[in-house]
């Protein structure tokens, strides 16, 4: 679904210790995400997570290497209200950002009740998400994910927003979906997350990809040098 190919970026900083002004976020960072794979992106942060994660998507353009996509095939980002409109309601914004991913008008729209009753948003889903928490924005993004037919989901540490309780049923929903052919790309701190939900984990340290291995391996290799919350 996925092949980066020596993928490089930066972008202009005015910090004299930066490079020429020039922040090099991620270098020469090359792997392949199969279709039904679901892979997990680990390292501290700052090292160009989700950078990496706005390049699949096609949000970013690399500065140097290739990324190429399965013909045909759509991508969601879900991040913390990345793409929502302020001034629209939860309702609108699920709508809109169902149809982005590839849903016709009546399919985005004949999701809504399930997006409705999965966030928990009760009358706030008909209230601008400017007024929304992060939380919420959270729970609107991920129902909105779930309910939506995209060939690729990429995640960005939502599973770990939100109180207990939604954080469970976010879990069971992701495993549930992963369980068919869904493809995901999964970045977390959280190593028993990792653990659980993929199949394979790359480890980024300072924009540079050490390793693609295992779960289990790759947090070995991680826990040497930071600490890795367990949940």
């Amino acid at each position: 679904m996925l092949n980066l190919i020596d993928v490089s970026h930066s972008f202009t900083a005015r910090r004299e210790n930066f490079d020429h002004g020039m922040h090099h976020v991620l270098k020469d960072v090359s792997f392949s995400v199969r279709r039904g794979e679901v892979l997990g992106v680990v390292g501290k942060n700052g090292v160009g997570k989700t950078t990496l994660l706005r390049l699949m998507a096609g949000i970013l353009k690399p500065t140097n290497g290739i990324i190429q996509r399965f013909p045909g095939a759509t991508y969601a980002l879900l991040s913390l209200g990345l793409g929502f409109q302020p001034h629209l309601s939860g309702r609108d914004n699920a709508r809109l950002s169902s149809m982005l991913q590839g849903c016709s008008a009546a399919r985005a729209k004949a999701a809504l009740g399930e997006i409705l009753e999965f966030s928990e948003l009760g009358r706030s889903f008909d209230e601008p998400v400017k007024t929304y928490s992060a939380g919420m924005r959270a729970r609107l993004g991920f129902a909105t994910a779930m309910f939506t037919e995209v060939d690729t989901l990429l995640i960005d540490e939502v599973l770990a927003v939100g109180d207990v309780q939604f954080r469970k049923k976010a879990r069971k929903a992701m495993l549930d979906k992963v369980a068919g052919e869904q493809t995901v790309v999964l970045v977390s701190h959280a190593e028993a997350q990792i653990k659980q939900i993929c199949h394979r984990a790359v480890l980024l340290d300072a924009g540079s990809l050490v390793m693609d291995d295992s779960p289990e391996a790759v947090f070995r290799e991680y826990s040497r040098t930071v600490n890795i919350p367990k949940g």
